[in-house]
């Protein structure tokens, strides 16, 4: 399963990310170990920091890691199961 996940730094997170930029690769390597795989990640202007298309064996696995990163107090995230347009098409055909 694939999911976009919306993420904002708190002050606590931006701080951190200022003293040490290459903790965003450390927390994908712990992300990783989490059960989920970070395919895609970008830096974005605007109401959120970063945008991460990441996959996922199961919803438990991705609430679970983001309930994880949450009660760090670095990052607040909205986090969207994605389902491929050909996937949609043949579930709305049936």
């Amino acid at each position: 399963m694939k999911f976009v996940i919306l993420s904002r730094l708190t002050d606590e997170g931006a701080e951190t990310l200022k003293e040490k930029p290459e903790r965003i690769k450390e927390v994908n390597q712990e992300l990783e170990k989490m059960g989920i795989k970070v395919l895609e990640q970008y830096a974005v202007f605007g109401e959120y920091d970063f945008v991460n298309i990441v996959e996922a064996e199961s919803n438990a696995a991705v609430m679970k890691a983001m309930v994880e990163l949450a009660s760090r107090g670095t990052i607040r995230t909205v986090t969207m199961p994605a389902i491929p347009v050909d996937e949609l098409i043949e579930i709305l055909k049936s």
